[in-house]
């Protein structure tokens, strides 16, 4: 009950941007999908949707597409229900057209993130910056999910603190570099089991939200166990264990990086990432939290996909992981000058700070594809420079 999915795309070992779009080796993704609901249900279902699909449509866009529906139902909830109180009793509720539109959103996001990989390969259009563009875009996802989900329950005294949310957002975060960490030193990524089953019980939770309403959440399970704490038990589901791959990896001596060290070395910044923003979180004197709970989500959510992108480079490129993000020193110096309260307001700080991480993600995003892209057209050159000389040197030596 496993399937293991491949494709072939070309890669070449590189220095931090330049070399990932060299193109001169080529290498092999490998992905290991060995959930039923996956493998049997879902994986059918996006081979028939994609059969509809015009082949025109670049798989690129089909990503981007998916992840503008996450987006959306983000800012759709926080028009909404900005401070995620109004699930809770005695506020004024999100309208049932809202949950309905954020279950259809969901699940098409989900659809074209299991559809686009598919389209690549259809219309033979593979790429590595294919494959970038696709985890970099599900890194940043996560975020948007998890708040996205929070407003069902909310903060109130029948849901959940924003403090446990920002812990349970971390488990989420950490669930999902953990894969990559293990393709980083294995080659292998193996696809974990939480999403495809978090995804469809999301999209339907939305939806009978939508038609019983958030109060049928107020009631408790059995005795004391409320929904809340089946969502976060579900979520909590989320973290895999180190997986019996790389256990196996290393008792065979197969593993691509053979010290500790250099094998743990990809969690540095965002092991750090996760000890300043608790910091902040835990000293803050205003408690911005507790204030800005949305604000502070997305900030952490974007910093960690920029990390995580940068591990999913070195990871497809063969190269080492670089210890320290640069975008930690900055966030140091914002904590220091938070918890301190040299600044006075921590608000204006926080949506400063979460404007800087955004615009500098997007920045490292569109730089990827820039190089990217240049260095293509410089191998077309090339490419056509030599051919130009091999013909010359044959007529010539006819």
């Amino acid at each position: 009950m496993c399937r293991v999915v491949e494709k072939r795309v070309l890669m070449t070992p590189f220095s931090p941007l330049l070399t990932f779009s060299l193109l001169l080796s080529s290498l092999q993704y490998s992905a290991v999908d060995s959930n039923p609901l996956s493998v049997y249900v879902m994986h059918p279902f996006w081979n028939s949707v994609v059969k509809v699909m015009p082949r025109w449509l670049a798989p690129n866009l089909i990503t981007f597409t998916g992840f503008m529906f996450l987006v959306f139902n983000f800012l759709m909830l926080s028009f909404y229900d900005y401070h995620f109180d109004a699930s809770a009793e005695g506020y004024t509720h999100v309208p049932s057209w809202v949950w309905v539109t954020a279950g259809l959103f969901n699940f098409l996001a989900y659809t074209l993130d299991g559809v686009d990989g598919k389209q690549a390969r259809r219309t033979n259009s593979s790429t590595p910056l294919g494959e970038l563009f696709d985890h970099g875009l599900d890194s940043w996802a996560c975020v948007f999910f998890v708040a996205t989900v929070y407003s069902i329950f909310g903060r109130g005294p029948s849901g959940v603190g924003v403090a446990t949310l920002y812990y349970i957002l971390w488990v989420v975060l950490f669930s999902f570099i953990l894969s990559h960490w293990e393709k980083y030193n294995t080659g292998i990524l193996f696809l974990p089991w939480g999403y495809d089953i978090s995804q469809v019980t999301i999209s339907i939770v939305y939806i009978f939200t939508a038609m019983v309403g958030v109060e049928t959440w107020y009631e408790p399970i059995w005795w004391n166990f409320h929904y809340r704490d089946l969502f976060t038990f579900m979520i909590l589901g989320e973290l895999p264990l180190v997986r019996l791959l790389f256990s196996e990896a290393s008792r065979n001596n197969t593993l691509k990086h053979s010290s500790i060290y250099e094998a743990f070395l990809p969690f540095l910044s965002p092991v750090l990432l996760c000890l300043l923003s608790s910091v902040w979180v835990i000293f803050s004197p205003s408690g911005i939290l507790q204030q800005q709970p949305r604000v502070f989500y997305l900030m952490v959510g974007t910093a960690f996909a920029n990390v995580t992108c940068k591990l999913i480079v070195c990871q497809m490129s063969n190269t080492r992981c670089q210890p320290l993000s640069w975008l930690l020193v900055p966030m140091a110096t914002v904590v220091l000058l938070a918890v301190t309260g040299l600044v006075a307001n921590e608000t204006l700080l926080i949506y400063v700070w979460t404007a800087i991480v955004i615009l500098t993600h997007i920045h490292y995003g569109v730089s990827v594809v820039s190089t990217h892209t240049h260095t293509l057209q410089y191998k077309s050159q090339k490419t056509l420079y030599l051919a130009l000389i091999t013909v010359g040197n044959y007529l010539f030596q006819s």
